[in-house]
């Protein structure tokens, strides 16, 4: 298959490198400087995607710049190429596909360079949006199965549901932890390991937290913990041991049911 890739960062190299096993890949990206030596078709400018004539499309832009970056390659596509997106936030993706005409798989792979060890990707997972072309689905089943990934379905709503508590949740919590710590070196194995984390976390693309941070759901979410935090602090501030205990144990029979 001829596969156009827009987009050169961690996942578009990524998965540049592993398509081009088996496929013919072209690269279209703003920072073509980033493609000498590589063994690409190289799209220097938009109208160099149409003499490549690809069969699917996967967009690696930013999700700021997802849409605008499909709508510059739009042009230059033959109407039975498949779009592909694998934003980690869905908002507007949606509404674009069922005005653009084209057919589209969208999906997330939820693993990324900063905890994932790109070359081991087994117990990893994947989303595949419910409202994906068969053709594109299959696809997609295919290439991320090849890695042991686990997949699972959703519909974009549910998608953006599910990675607001998933994502934007823990992504919050660790922020707060990073933003509070002004000591690194303490004893205490629990602290090393929120710190690491934390560490792991800001190294990420800035541009890329903000986009999880900013799904439509991570307000319900993020409300959800500072309530919690609200009782806790109460809690504490009462010296409410047995308060602190009933709290505790109602946590530890909710997580073991």
């Amino acid at each position: 298959m001829k596969i156009l890739i827009i987009g050169f960062g961690r996942m578009g190299g990524w998965f540049a490198k592993e398509l081009s096993k088996e496929h013919d890949i072209a690269v279209y990206t703003r920072r073509i400087e980033k493609l000498e030596g590589t063994p690409y078709y190289k799209a220097k400018k938009p109208e160099d995607i149409k003499s490549f004539k690809p069969e699917l499309v996967i967009n690696a832009a930013s999700l700021e710049n997802t849409i605008k970056a499909f709508e510059t390659v739009l042009p230059y596509l033959e109407k039975d190429t498949i779009l592909a997106d694998i934003a980690s936030v869905k908002t507007g993706l949606k509404a674009f596909y069922e005005t653009a005409g084209f057919p589209f798989v969208s999906t997330h792979p939820m693993f990324g360079p900063t905890f994932a060890n790109m070359e081991r990707l087994r117990e990893e997972n994947a989303v595949i949006m419910k409202e994906s072309c068969e053709e594109g689905e299959a696809f997609f089943k295919r290439f991320y199965s090849s890695f042991g990934l686990h997949i699972y379905e959703y519909s974009f709503e549910e998608h953006d549901r599910m990675m607001a508590y998933s994502l934007s949740l823990p992504f919050a919590l660790t922020l707060s932890f990073a933003a509070a710590v002004d000591r690194e070196v303490v004893p205490g194995t629990t602290f090393k390991k929120h710190l690491a984390i934390a560490k792991g976390l800001i190294s990420e693309d800035t541009s890329l937290l903000t986009e999880i941070l900013l799904n439509p759901y991570s307000l319900e979410e993020i409300d959800k913990a500072i309530a919690n935090l609200k009782k806790l602090r109460q809690l504490i501030s009462e010296k409410d041991k047995a308060g602190l205990s009933e709290y505790i144990e109602e946590l530890k029979k909710q997580k073991n049911e």
